[in-house]
């Protein structure tokens, strides 16, 4: 039997713990969207909305991934995907980590792209 999604959640916290600024879930005030999600200098890069991890990703990548039935686009409830995140179909850390930790990478790259800009 499959754990439920938090706790397979909190197997990504504990794998990101001590990653340099990793936010993790319960360091902030923060209510609502994103309150219990992984940030990366302040941004979300990884949270669990319903039973399914959603991931922040280039939208080429999101788009390959989607074709490829690992995943769908993720909808805020707001009729309207959101183009840079997937929604994961799965439910195995190996693909949990994996998925996330390159959404680390990239919401850490375009956070020191906009940085820069202004």
């Amino acid at each position: 039997m499959t754990p439920p999604a938090g706790e397979r959640f909190a197997r990504l916290v504990d794998e990101f713990a001590d990653a340099p600024g990793v936010g993790l879930p319960g360091q902030s005030d923060r209510r609502g969207f994103g309150s219990s999600a992984l940030r990366v200098h302040g941004s979300i890069f990884a949270m669990v909305s319903g039973d399914r991890l959603v991931v922040k990703l280039p939208r080429a990548r999101v788009d390959t991934l989607i074709g490829t039935g690992i995943g769908e686009t993720f909808d805020a409830g707001k009729g309207r995907p959101m183009k840079e995140w997937l929604t994961v179909l799965g439910d195995d850390h190996e693909t949990w980590l994996a998925l996330s930790r390159e959404a680390l990478q990239f919401v850490e790259r375009t956070g020191v792209r906009r940085t820069r800009q202004g």
